[in-house]
């Protein structure tokens, strides 16, 4: 069976496209090429690379990338992990596409501890949506 193509997009591909990717290749089990993408490239964030690594996934041979980075891919799914609040970008391709609404942790605001605690909710979440989605969509 050939692998399945996921693309993971959001705007800036710093950290919830970046944790999502992480879990959907963890899950995945090689049966899936996994990408992640956003409409600008923001660099990755460092808290995103911390609480993934709290779980064991190593985000920092990640790359940033811009959505156009892979125009010539066929995917067979598209997945926008942007909040309701945000401009979601819009992959034209005739593909399945869904749609996750996850809180951008960037916008929160506090001590270290409480933006810390906004990116794990927000990666437990994302982490449960993956497992969820590779069990429905991806054999392994």
């Amino acid at each position: 069976m050939e692998k399945k193509n996921i693309l993971i997009l959001c705007g800036g591909n710093s950290c919830r496209s970046q944790m999502a990717e992480g879990f959907f290749k963890f899950y995945a089990c090689r049966e899936a090429n996994v990408y992640s993408a956003g409409l600008e490239t923001k660099g990755i964030h460092p808290q995103a690379v911390a609480v993934m690594a709290e779980e064991g996934i190593d985000l920092r041979s990640h790359s940033c990338n811009h959505v156009d980075d892979y125009k010539d891919v066929n995917f067979d799914y598209v997945i926008t992990v942007c909040d309701i609040d945000e401009h979601c970008p819009v992959f034209p391709e005739r593909v399945q596409q869904f749609h996750y609404n996850f809180p951008d942790p960037v916008s929160v605001t506090g001590t270290d501890e409480d933006v810390a605690e906004a990116f794990r909710q927000v990666r437990n979440e994302i982490k449960t949506f993956a497992e969820n989605f590779v069990a429905t969509h991806i054999s392994c």
